[in-house]
């Protein structure tokens, strides 16, 4: 007996020593923690549960068999976030690089299986210099039964990824098919293809990270969501992100007691919207000023900006909020927002997050760079997501609504189920000036004609009411109101049940 507790111990401490002091001081050097660090720092004190700490690599080519460290370069297990259970993944940089053998994939797979079963969020802490190349085609199956997971996993629990080394070839894909994807700025990438294989295809000359850093995928591809500044950064962020979801597609939004009543005014809101229709103002003020203590968690800030994506609380429970942004691209819908917003309503519906939509939107943007790059089904994507989208949805409109933009942007038609409008909205196929100049294009010489024309227009159409009129506007509401009306509007909403007819799946245009 006491041999074999003595030889447990020695395989604890070699799994817990990882590749050695000298590789975790190199990846100490490099400013990034060690795969067990970034376990102690995400979960609640003493709440992880390791699974295979004594898991070995099989192969026994070009000398690995000698080579055997327990736990073969991941950490799996599961813990508690704020005392709710999760399962992680960290794959140790110190151990053969990170890199993805057939073991290290199993070990990946039962954790994801087993938080499927059980219903609770994945973490992927990912490090990794890839396929492990001595496996050959075991490596790679490796990584497609990680896929399979992924997939099989979609919608029915949360599934994020942290990227916090490399993440190249086929290991990027992993990250791609989950939820959501936090970078660490400057020691985080991911990419297909390296610099080196880019330089000798395409003669481009570029680095690792203008090719797949954090701020490359968090402001030009929009792969990423977040790019925080460390390791420390990005894990206290993930643990305060993972508080807003529900575990699994079986539970409603989690519940956070507050003393922020639903009923509070907000008498500010009254004067956000400025009288000059074309002046601007920032949209993440009325969020900040309607959510519970003002506290939004925004995913995606710095891609496709004229879109507002993310999550906070009213009246305590978890709410998804997409808002057009007046302050860039005068808040037009195009093909980068209408990809962002659809995959965030599609997430919220997945989840039975409700979601509050906030509209200031003159219509989608034009030219042939959009037309070109296929605009038209990019915005049906975000059409699609709301109108199939089953949760409750609250929309408000603050200013412009536009055109086809305002049947996209959660109308009543695509089945809203309470739609307000601030005084100040304007509901039309078109902004008054534009659709003076086509209805009477013969007076266009005419400029005070044209005045007069525009404003009868104005008084006429660039209100709420007509909208009102036909029912398409349930109320038309004051806004120091607001708060306490979606407030009202959720609570009622609270045990809404509405299918859609049995299929196997939709087909997105994707």
């Amino acid at each position: 007996m006491q041999d074999i507790i003595r030889q447990l111990d020695e395989k604890r401490a070699g799994a817990r020593a990882g590749g050695g002091e000298r590789r975790v001081s190199a990846q100490h050097a490099k400013g990034k923690l060690t795969a067990r660090e970034r376990i102690d720092l995400l979960l609640d004190p003493d709440s992880f549960e390791e699974w295979d700490m004594f898991v070995e690599h099989r192969c026994a080519d070009f000398g690995m068999e000698a080579q055997k460290i327990p736990g073969d370069g991941v950490v799996t297990g599961y813990g508690t976030i704020n005392g709710r259970l999760v399962f992680v993944f960290s794959q140790d940089f110190t151990v053969f690089g990170g890199s993805l053998s057939e073991a290290h994939a199993e070990k990946i797979c039962k954790i994801m299986d087993k938080a499927v079963q059980v219903g609770a969020p994945v973490i992927g802490l990912n490090d990794s210099g890839g396929a492990r190349i001595q496996e050959g085609v075991a490596s790679l199956a490796g990584y497609a039964e990680v896929f399979q997971r992924n997939v099989t996993a979609s919608g029915v629990i949360p599934q994020i990824s942290v990227i916090m080394g490399p993440c190249a070839g086929g290991a990027v894909y992993s990250p791609a098919m989950t939820d959501f994807i936090f970078m660490v700025k400057d020691s985080s990438y991911m990419f297909v293809t390296g610099p080196e294989v880019v330089r000798t295809v395409t003669h481009e000359a570029v680095t690792q990270e203008e090719l797949g850093g954090a701020v490359t995928h968090t402001t030009r591809s929009g792969i990423a969501d977040l790019a925080f500044e460390n390791d420390v950064e990005a894990i206290l962020q993930t643990r305060r992100f993972v508080d807003f979801l529900p575990a699994s597609n079986r539970e409603k939004p989690p519940v956070r007691p507050t003393a922020d009543t639903a009923e509070r005014e907000e008498a500010s809101l009254d004067t956000l919207v400025p009288a000059n229709p074309n002046k601007p103002y920032d949209m993440k003020e009325l969020i900040g000023k309607v959510v519970d203590e003002g506290d939004f968690f925004e995913v995606g800030p710095n891609y496709a900006r004229n879109i507002i994506t993310g999550f906070g609380r009213m009246a305590g429970s978890t709410v998804g909020f997409v808002a057009n942004q007046p302050m860039v691209l005068a808040g037009c819908l195009d093909i980068d927002s209408s990809r962002k917003a659809a995959r965030f309503v599609r997430f919220c519906d997945c989840f039975n997050i409700p979601i509050v939509t906030f509209v200031d939107v003159p219509g989608f943007l034009p030219g042939t760079s959009q037309e070109f790059g296929g605009i038209i089904k990019h915005g049906a994507k975000l059409l699609y997501a709301y109108a199939e989208a089953t949760v409750p949805k609250v929309t408000l409109i603050t200013r412009k609504a536009y055109g086809g933009a305002y049947d996209v942007m959660s109308s009543k038609h695509l089945r809203g189920d309470v739609n307000f409008a601030w005084p100040s909205a304007e509901i039309a196929v078109m902004g008054p000036k534009g659709a003076v100049e086509i209805i009477f294009r013969a007076d266009i010489g005419d400029a005070a004609r044209i005045e007069a024309r525009t404003e009868e227009y104005r008084q006429k159409f660039a209100n709420p009411f007509v909208a009102g009129h036909r029912g398409f506007i349930d109320d038309v509401i004051m806004p120091h109101a607001t708060r306490r009306r979606i407030c009202r509007s959720l609570a009622m909403l609270r045990d809404k049940k509405l299918e859609n007819p049995w299929r196997k799946h939709g087909n997105i245009p994707l």
